[in-house]
């Protein structure tokens, strides 16, 4: 689409409108901008999205450094050209504490610097490759074989003094949990200080994207986070999709929300069970992990796959329910929230798991807009950020999301959020099966010409 001058971030520039399910504006900038904008963004109480680096010297000569912010009029998607002889652009960790992560990922992938940044640990670059090369810049193929590598010496910092000692976890847990290496500086019972090193689950995905054709990727975009897989490989269709100026059926947009539904409720289930055990209330475990099996058995009857993994495809989706398969899982909902009723019954009565649920982990309204928090532990510490409310789009723009939140910001908040948000999302799976519309699941779609841009 021709780009429309306008002002938005607080900047007037051509941006351009990305054809997608919400409003999406890019624009590219200048270096005095990128600081501007950040600040501008912040003081309209919008938040950073996400930030990240591409290799575009093939096309312009120039590397860029992108970051996308959730605004009042949508989304907003500002480009800063960086100059490869320089190689470095405005640090914007001190606007959005949560971009530091992000900027040492850049510095590791694509040797680009966040200019005068107080953290330039590694975050992706735990000695596996060297330190002049860089997995994410065009000469890179991803198949280079070198060397092993001495281990570096990750700035951890130590705690010292009396009775005060270092107990040391991970990377490898006993578990199926992600790796994250933790130290911790205690004195009796007491944790002083905790460091952390995470970044061990990057597994070259974006390199392998750049290999990938694009109507396969959702393949590989479907296994980022194996039970998130529906959530991923959604974005990253609509992405596709947006890009090619493909609308899908309204009929696969409301599956499709389906199944990100009974996604969130089987997450929930597993992580309501897991606290309870984690407090020692394996009776909780038990019971959560019941519910939780069941769920991804009709997942593997109706879908093919106990976490409906392939499903969400280019153009639409792979399969379409029936009447009776909707039957089954409204009978399903009403069956499973009765029991979710009764357990938070007991969670709430239960003395001893609300004795080590309320009042740890607080994290204050302040402190999570502070950090960016987003999601449910955002919405569990005050912060009203969900986008199935926020940016709406099909079907969501019809069904009227109730949002839960709650500013305790202990576990004991995030515990009630993740019940209340189990049964919203059965209401709307509910109420999905019973409007869902008619007609066909699938879209032909063409592979977007080069130079297009699409976002999910």
């Amino acid at each position: 689409m021709k780009p429309d001058s306008r002002k938005l971030c607080g900047i007037k520039g051509n941006f351009e409108l990305i054809l997608a399910p919400m409003p999406i504006w890019r624009s590219v900038i200048a270096g005095n901008q990128w600081l501007a904008a950040a600040s501008s963004v912040r003081e309209g109480g919008g938040r950073l999205v996400s930030l990240w680096g591409s290799d575009r010297r093939k096309i312009d000569g120039n590397f860029a450094i992108n970051a996308c912010y959730a605004i009042q009029e949508g989304l907003a998607w500002l480009v800063l050209p960086v100059d490869p002889a320089i190689a470095a652009y405005p640090d914007l960790s001190g606007i959005f504490p949560a971009a530091a992560r992000m900027q040492r990922a850049v510095r590791d992938l694509l040797g680009l610097d966040a200019a005068n940044s107080s953290d330039a640990r590694p975050w992706l670059q735990h000695g596996c490759w060297p330190a002049d090369y860089f997995p994410l810049r065009h000469e890179a193929t991803g198949l280079e074989v070198g060397a092993a590598l001495p281990a570096d010496n990750y700035p951890f910092i130590s705690v010292e003094g009396d009775g005060v000692h270092e107990i040391a976890v991970g990377p490898v847990h006993a578990g199926i949990i992600e790796p994250g290496h933790f130290r911790f500086s205690v004195a009796g019972e007491k944790v002083l200080r905790l460091e952390e090193r995470l970044g061990y689950t990057h597994k070259g995905i974006e390199k392998l994207f750049e290999r990938t054709a694009p109507m396969e990727a959702y393949r590989l975009a479907g296994r980022v986070s194996g039970d998130s897989t529906v959530t991923y490989a959604w974005a990253y269709c609509m992405a596709l999709e947006s890009a090619a100026d493909c609308r899908v059926s309204d009929r696969s947009q409301w599956l499709r929300a389906l199944m990100l539904e009974r996604e969130r409720v089987a997450n929930h289930l597993g992580d309501l069970g897991a606290l309870g055990n984690d407090a020692g209330f394996g009776f909780g475990l038990a019971q959560f992990s019941r519910l939780k099996e069941d769920w991804l058995r009709l997942n593997k009857e109706l879908f093919g796959h106990r976490f409906m993994m392939d499903c969400v495809v280019p153009g639409g989706l792979n399969g379409d329910l029936d009447a009776a398969a909707c039957d089954r899982i409204r009978q399903q909902c009403d069956a499973i929230e009765k029991e979710i009723h009764v357990l938070q019954f007991i969670y709430d009565d239960h003395a001893g798991l609300q004795d080590l649920f309320i009042t740890a982990g607080i994290v204050t309204p302040k402190l999570a807009d502070q950090l960016g928090l987003c999601g449910l532990a955002g919405r569990a510490s005050g912060l009203s950020n969900d986008l199935r409310v926020d940016h709406q789009w099909a079907p969501y723009d019809e069904l009227e999301v109730k949002m839960a939140t709650h500013r305790n910001g202990d576990v004991a908040a995030r515990v009630i959020l993740r019940f209340e948000e189990t049964f919203e999302s059965l209401r709307l799976i509910r109420t999905i099966c019973e409007r869902l519309p008619q007609g066909g699941v699938h879209t032909d779609i063409t592979e977007p010409l080069s130079g297009r841009f699409g976002i999910g």
